[in-house]
């Protein structure tokens, strides 16, 4: 090949398109069966449009280790944009995630565990047995303590490394459980297969997990992964799963939506922090700090690449800069990312694609491994235009995200 391919050129790489009822988890899907019908589905989850809230994420695990048939109703998180009215209607606090089985309303999420519990039985232990009390206390605690040093802005010094061995206390507490752990897991779980997999205890954790590793990477140049070598073991376990992978955000998702939701993340300058944010900042990624499992690039490519043909109208419109030269560009980038060449456009809409390239949701529009190649590819051809100047993305909202465009 030897040119910029078209919109049609483009479309000629095909990829199994998937099944989003029946398939592997996936962030697209409004309705999951497991191998029922339409009529056994009684439970309705309302989550969020990002794909993104901690606390969605929990029941959207537990559901789908369990196999609990449901339906997905989407919700505006308020730092993306306001609440459907019809939502407020029947959720009066407008708080997600909520179920709807038989007409009732359930929220809070360890309820709405406890709630299915009663109808399907457990995933691994009870949440409310005597073996997961301790484990729920710690991952408050942790949380808690994550907090403190990640949204707190340190005086000094000595606060930060104070800060820091609290946090380092705590996670050393859950180090030590998965240490006496015979399967890595906290609360490991018998599937239908006799496959080991994560229950109650860890399913409870992981959301977290997932955005600590991410942020004190990002804002701390903190080695979660290669600090806790037990802890590293549970994550790769958990990726080791599609049910798992289908619900998992990227570093730089988490990093750049923690701040409204956290009301604020605070840098704690140093080698790797200045390292680590670079890296996530350019599509780079951390590798196996952000996700330890060998994939196949050249089917996680085209996965991205169809996302984006699917989206490439609405991409082009509601990108501000430059449209009538960010359609070249866009498609320079996305011939790279599946051919390997690089061939530079006329004139270069490096505006434009840094905007697209700090925009790209994880899970909500693409796997991790797909958006990883797909920003590499943007900042390739970013690379070899003249953009001095930086597009900061909102601290304060993500009004810039609009989900509904990516449904």
């Amino acid at each position: 090949m030897n040119g910029i391919l078209t919109w049609d050129d483009l479309n000629k790489f095909e990829v199994e398109d998937l099944d989003r009822v029946h398939g592997i988890n996936n962030s697209y899907a409004n309705l999951r069966l497991f191998g029922h019908s339409k009529n056994d589905v009684v439970v309705t989850l309302y989550r969020d449009r990002h794909s993104w809230c901690p606390y969605c994420q929990k029941i959207w695990l537990w559901l789908e280790f369990k196999k609990v048939p449901y339906r997905v109703k989407k919700i505006n998180m308020f730092c993306y944009g306001q609440k459907e009215s019809w939502f407020l209607e029947k959720v009066r606090s407008g708080k997600l995630p909520a179920i709807e089985f038989k007409g009732k309303i359930i929220t809070e999420s360890d309820d709405i565990i406890s709630f299915l519990e009663n109808e399907f039985g457990p995933v691994g232990s009870f949440i409310t047995s005597t073996s997961l009390r301790e484990i729920r206390k710690l991952e408050r605690e942790i949380f808690r303590s994550w907090c403190n040093w990640l949204c707190r802005e340190g005086f000094n010094f000595i606060d930060n490394s104070f800060r820091k061995k609290r946090f380092e206390e705590s996670l050393l507490k859950f180090e030590k459980i998965l240490s006496t752990s015979k399967t890595g897991f906290i609360d490991p779980s018998c599937s239908n297969s006799d496959r080991v997999e994560p229950g109650t205890g860890d399913i409870i954790f992981v959301p977290y997990m997932e955005r600590m590793n991410a942020s004190l990477s990002y804002y701390k140049g903190f080695n979660l992964r290669e600090s806790y070598p037990f802890i590293n073991k549970w994550l790769t376990l958990f990726e080791g799963t599609a049910t798992y992978r289908g619900t998992q955000g990227d570093f730089h998702t988490h990093s750049h939506d923690l701040p409204p939701q956290m009301g604020g993340c605070y840098k704690q300058s140093n080698d790797q922090q200045i390292f680590f944010s670079k890296l996530i900042d350019n599509g780079q990624g951390l590798g196996n700090l952000e996700l330890n499992r060998d994939c196949d690039l050249n089917y996680y490519a085209r996965h991205a690449l169809k996302r984006v043909l699917k989206h490439k109208d609405n991409l082009i419109k509601n990108n501000p800069y430059k449209e009538e030269l960010f359609d070249e560009s866009l498609r320079s980038a996305l011939s790279h990312m599946v051919t390997g060449e690089v061939v530079i456009p006329k004139f270069i809409s490096a505006k434009s694609l840094s905007y697209l390239k700090n925009r790209i949701s994880v899970p909500r529009d693409m796997p991790i491994i797909s958006a990883r190649l797909f920003r590499q590819s943007l900042n390739k051809i970013e690379s070899f235009g003249d953009n001095n100047e930086i597009v900061e993305i909102p601290l304060n909202h993500r009004y810039d995200q609009n989900p509904k465009n990516f449904e």
